[in-house]
């Protein structure tokens, strides 16, 4: 947080006092949402910074206050290719985040204010292609969801996977399967429950 305040530029004391951390992250939080509803110009620098807050955020909600911005300025495209390269190559820490951050990515656009600094830089020119950009994620989430046994790891990404066999090239269906079966054994209450909710979806 700190280090959005500081490359944001945000009306805030750059850090928190000793004992009241909370207090300065609400007040940084308030800075920046006041600040993305008046003119707000992101630098190139901004960009991973965004990300890199909403991927760390332990809160799946407040991350929504920083993936915003960077989709308004950036685009959906390049947002979610930084977010797929967390969760590809990332720390457990990050996979995880970058799951919960995903559900936020394909936000419409709602920040005319919010604008990159040098907009020829925010990404290739060619179409946005949505589909393609979700089929890649389910793909390389499921694969993360079966191989990598880190439990916060499962817990972020099972709720925005599909585990219906249509969703998936049929390549992938024997590896839908293990993700069900590891999702009803698993020692975990919370994703038994949860894969049952999406299976019966």
């Amino acid at each position: 947080m700190a280090e959005v305040v500081r490359v944001l530029g945000l009306d805030v004391a750059r850090e928190p006092q000793p004992g009241d951390p909370r207090t300065w992250v609400n007040h940084a939080r308030t800075a920046l949402y006041k600040a993305c509803r008046r003119e707000l110009i992101l630098s190139e620098e901004s960009f991973q910074t965004l990300i890199k807050a909403a991927v760390y955020d332990p809160d799946p909600s407040f991350n929504r206050h920083f993936l915003e911005p960077a989709l308004n300025a950036f685009g959906h495209r390049r947002v979610q290719a930084s977010l797929l390269g967390y969760l590809r190559a990332g720390t457990d820490l990050e996979r995880a985040g970058a799951a919960n951050a995903w559900y936020w990515s394909a936000l419409p656009l709602r920040m005319p204010t919010v604008r990159a600094e040098h907009p020829a830089a925010t990404g290739p020119a060619e179409p946005y292609d949505a589909a393609t950009v979700r089929a890649e994620w389910y793909e390389t989430a499921l694969r993360e969801f079966v191989s990598n046994e880190h439990l916060d790891v499962r817990r972020c990404i099972l709720p925005g996977l599909p585990l219906r066999k249509s969703a998936y090239p049929p390549e992938l269906h024997d590896l839908v399967d293990a993700a069900v079966a590891i999702a009803r054994s698993h020692p975990d209450e919370y994703i038994r429950h949860r894969v049952e909710h999406q299976v019966g979806d």
